[in-house]
């Protein structure tokens, strides 16, 4: 049964009324500016009524943004699970930042692509499907990913360093946002670094930043001509926050909401408290599985994040690879857009079953799954990681790393993985004793 009944997308209207006024001047044809300037106030009054039309009342109530309201709406759950730091935490630690390093290092030059795409580069070029080491080859491999890593700088070949990607750039920036504002930051304050740190964004971030340095308030940031906010975004910056709070899902998704809420609302927002809560509580116990059904004590009981992420914790039997998780997600979610929350939350955590104990199956199988697998990869890196520990991921993924995650922050030298373990054990020591 599918999720969401999506209406038929008008497909191709803008370039069709372009490549119109565009053959219409070429024929000299009078007044083509002054049509084109009356459609695009026509489609503007019919934007301006489509966003206007009610939302059901009765949903909203059960997906509410506020923190105090969504803590109202979860069920019973541990709240807190350590009141100091284990003994074993610092390996799984450095498991949970290796795990999503190499994840979403995985996943990054192949991000979006489809399925059968990613199956014929691997056929291609020879590389085992599912990969169970890092793609041989690049395609463009001379153009750059972020600014600051070449394509080619994910391969084995080529790798010096964990190269340049969004989702450990905001690692990066949560972990100085924390230094900087204290455990009691607010959303302001993540906006402000947001400004600081940031250069550019996509989808809902892009357009917060946008909204930020037009001068709009941190907290109202998401709510301007933005409909991207169910969408990934938040759901990419929660690693830090379980890093932090590790054994205190409750306080994970505390911080989640607050950085969540400059860019995203509702799903958006859960999807972001979930996997944070999920990653807290993974290193608390000994099944990915388990973190996960935890995350759940942290959203909305009747939010469509939880009820999708029990449906996949239900069906995840029946998953049994790649193909069958991207075959269900697909008759589910028909319509669905390709970074959506929802979607992609349910292919994270299929890959962690499907994977089970072994790291390169969960990546692997994570990657070849396809929509935005460079996230889920990374997410679903960050729990394994975070419940095995450091030395259950095979060498082959972080020998290449040399102790060095590059960055586009502004004003920000390469990181020392080392040092980011470091400076995260010493946030997560101040909020268990906090």
């Amino acid at each position: 049964m599918q999720l969401f009944d999506y209406p038929k997308a008008l497909s191709g209207w803008d370039a069709t009324f372009t490549r119109y006024a565009m053959l219409k001047t070429e024929y000299g044809a009078e007044g083509v500016a002054d049509k084109m300037a009356e459609i695009q106030a026509a489609l503007q009054e019919k934007l301006d009524e489509l966003i206007a039309l009610p939302d059901d009342e009765q949903l909203a109530r059960a997906e509410p943004d506020d923190l105090g309201a969504i803590q109202a709406l979860r069920p019973a759950g541990a709240r807190r699970m350590w009141s100091s730091l284990a003994d074993d935490f610092r390996d799984r630690l450095e498991g949970a930042l290796l795990g999503r390093c190499a994840g979403c290092t995985l996943g990054s030059i192949v991000e979006g692509w489809d399925v059968a795409r990613m199956e014929r580069w691997a056929a291609y070029l020879g590389d085992s499907y599912p990969l169970v080491d890092y793609w041989s080859q690049a395609e463009q491999p001379h153009e750059h990913k972020y600014q600051t890593s070449l394509r080619e700088d994910f391969t084995p070949a080529k790798m010096d360093g964990v190269p340049t990607d969004d989702d450990i750039n905001y690692t990066q920036l949560g972990l100085l946002i924390l230094e900087e504002y204290g455990l009691e930051f607010t959303t302001d304050d993540l906006g402000a670094a947001w400004v600081k740190y940031l250069p550019f964004a996509f989808t809902a971030e892009g357009i917060a930043l946008d909204n930020l340095r037009k001068g709009v308030p941190a907290l109202q940031a998401a709510d301007v001509d933005n409909p991207c906010v169910q969408y990934i975004g938040a759901d990419i910056r929660s690693d830090p926050w379980g890093y932090a709070a590790p054994g205190y899902p409750e306080k994970a998704a505390e911080f989640a909401h607050r950085d969540a809420y400059v860019s995203h609302r509702r799903n958006g927002i859960y999807g972001a408290m979930y996997f944070s809560a999920a990653i807290a509580a993974a290193f608390a116990v000994d099944d990915p599985v388990e973190a996960l059904r935890i995350g759940l004590e942290e959203i909305p009981a009747d939010c469509y994040l939880a009820q999708e992420v029990r449906w996949s914790l239900e069906e995840a039997p029946n998953i049994k690879n790649y193909r069958d998780a991207r075959a269900a997600v697909d008759a589910r979610y028909p319509g669905m857009h390709k970074v959506h929350a929802i979607n992609n939350a349910v292919l994270t955590i299929w890959g962690l079953t499907i994977g089970g104990e072994d790291y390169s199956k969960v990546i692997g199988e994570t990657v070849a799954m396809g929509l935005d697998n460079d996230c889920t990869a990374a997410t679903a890196g960050s729990i394994w990681g975070a419940v095995y520990g450091k030395d259950a991921i095979p060498g082959h993924w972080h020998e290449n790393f040399n102790n060095k995650v590059h960055t586009f922050l502004i004003g920000q030298e390469i990181f020392a993985l080392d040092d980011m373990v470091d400076r995260f054990v010493v946030q997560a020591g101040r909020v268990l004793s906090g």
